[in-house]
Parts: C-alpha cells; sequence; structure tokens
C-alpha cells in the first residue's frame, strides 16, 4: 500500500475523552500511526457526508417536486391509463387441462355410492 500523502499537523482543542479513544484503537486495530488513522477517518467522513449531500433537492425543487405528484394523484381515473398499476390481481389458473366442464360416465368416478 502506498504511504499517505505528507499533511499539515492537524490539532483538535478539546476532543471529548471518548472520540480520543476510538481513534486510538482504530490506530491500534490498523496498526498505524494516530496522524495516518486520523487523516484515514477524515477522508472517510468527507466521503459519506459528500455522498449524502448528492441528490438532495434545494427547497424550490423539492416544493415543485411535491405539487407534481399532487397533481398526478389528483388525476381522476378512467378506463385507460389511469388503470395502469391499480388492476386488481388476477387469480392464477391451475395447471393442467380444465376438466371442469366434463360429464365422466358414473362407472369412472371416484366418488360415486357403488350402492
Amino acid at each position: 500500500m502506498a504511504p499517505f500523502p505528507a499533511v499539515t499537523d492537524i490539532i483538535l482543542h478539546n476532543l471529548d475523552s471518548v472520540l480520543a479513544d476510538r481513534v486510538r484503537r482504530v490506530a491500534e486495530a490498523r496498526g498505524w500511526s494516530l496522524p495516518r488513522t486520523a487523516l484515514y477517518l477524515i477522508e472517510s467522513g468527507l466521503f459519506a457526508v459528500e455522498a449524502d449531500m448528492v441528490g438532495r433537492f434545494e427547497d424550490h425543487d423539492a416544493a415543485a417536486l411535491q405539487e407534481a405528484i399532487a397533481a398526478l394523484e389528483g388525476i381522476p381515473s378512467d378506463p385507460g391509463f389511469s388503470k395502469i398499476g391499480r388492476a386488481e390481481p388476477v387469480a392464477p389458473k391451475p395447471i393442467g387441462p380444465d376438466l371442469s366442464g366434463l360429464d365422466l360416465l358414473d362407472e369412472f368416478r371416484l366418488d360415486r355410492d357403488p350402492a
């Protein structure tokens, strides 16, 4: 693995003891120095925050989207396109031939009364 580039000193005043201990544990677990660990954690956190920011709408864009959705929800039903995605589910057909309309001879019926 290539070494991390040199960085300026990072001085953190009033660092919470729990947070400092967590950074130290990461450094020990990875076998890294504290400066290398701090740089890694800053970069990882920065990537996570930047990824969270991608795809967010500005307030005016979010309001426009909400208005468009409300307008679409207000479209009355018609026999055509408004049924898309709203149709009642159709029960699956049984597998095999449909013998319900055939009259079988009584002598071959399994449920016949032998009397």
